[in-house]
């Protein structure tokens, strides 16, 4: 039997827990905009290290429920004793089926940070960091076959040229894409090193940001990142009770205009001129609590630098209890 709420005493609400997990982004921010209800029921759909569960589950009463997904099987070691948990080691992408199956439809809150946990950067075997060597791997669910080191094998030039262009914003990235075509069949690519020492001769400016733009982008094609993020907002009308909000973390400009887009248009692109002669008004399930992201103020990014680059968006499902 897990621990229940009254059996665990509460720290300061307004402190950050950091773990050699990871250190949640945007904590107090993220819980404020939820604006949780003590008999709730909430998701978080990046548990990771249970930073950001935590404070979830502090301010919930005993009657309150928190489903947490998470991918990576590394995050189940963080799993609190706590009866009012329910972990779904799954992709967010498939947010709504798990919740039908778990019998929580609809949920008064969803929070989302989209950012790599602190761990999986500093676990060199997971091959996420250029800081260690290890495999070229970066699968965040390891029961997914394709890696890092199969997209640089086996994906056509055209391919990698997008993708390096698109996802890591690499200024070169069609010499970058045409350098690794030429080299892969004659250059050993096991290893971390080994990439870095293929693209030594090409890198431009400052190596380190180059190489955190190309580690950026094969990690967002290996795990799908873009496509799990689309299919799980588009599920958000239906998942969130009337009133209910969704907080969104987001790290990088693609996530966040896909976010910003999502939650003024409910789709991912900006409406067309509608016809002039046709009276049709399209009725919108979500409405932006925040006109601009949040971000991060000094303090926090002066205590966690990876919180430089935060975006928090809110919405509100709109509608009343009657819809239910």
């Amino acid at each position: 039997m897990g621990k229940k709420k009254s059996d665990t005493p509460l720290t300061d609400q307004r402190s950050n827990p950091s773990t050699d997990y990871h250190v949640p982004v945007l904590y107090n921010e993220s819980l404020d905009a939820l604006d949780i209800k003590p008999g709730g029921v909430y998701v978080d759909c990046t548990f990771g290290g249970g930073g950001h569960s935590k404070g979830i589950l502090e301010r919930l009463g005993s009657t309150g429920k928190l489903v947490a997904f998470d991918q990576d099987p590394d995050a189940q070691r963080n799993l609190p004793g706590d009866e009012r948990v329910t972990f779904v080691p799954q992709n967010f992408r498939h947010l709504q089926r798990f919740l039908r199956l778990h019998n929580v439809l609809p949920v008064d809150g969803l929070l989302a940070d989209l950012g790599v946990s602190s761990h999986q950067f500093d676990e060199g075997t997971r091959g996420f960091s250029t800081r260690f060597d290890g495999p070229l791997d970066m699968r965040m669910d390891t029961r997914q076959p394709k890696t890092a080191r199969d997209i640089l094998l086996t994906y056509p030039e055209q391919q990698l040229h997008k993708l390096f262009e698109q996802y890591g914003e690499v200024t070169n990235s069609k010499t970058l894409a045409k350098h690794i075509v030429q080299s892969r069949d004659n250059t050993p690519l096991h290893t971390i090193e080994s990439l870095k020492a293929m693209l030594q001769p090409i890198v431009k400016g400052n190596p380190n940001k180059y190489l955190a733009q190309v580690f950026q982008a094969l990690r967002i094609e290996v795990n799908d990142e873009l496509g799990a993020l689309k299919e799980m907002l588009q599920q958000l009308p239906e998942v969130l009770k009337p009133g209910g909000r969704a907080v969104i973390i987001t790290f990088h400009s693609i996530e966040d205009r896909l976010v910003k887009s999502f939650f003024k248009h409910e789709s991912f692109e900006a409406p067309v001129d509608e016809n002039p002669f046709v009276n049709t008004v399209r009725e919108k399930k979500l409405k932006m609590v925040t006109r601009k992201p949040i971000e991060a103020g000094q303090e926090e990014v002066k205590r966690n630098p990876r919180s430089r680059s935060a975006k928090l968006r809110v919405a509100e499902r709109s509608g009343t209890e009657s819809e239910k």
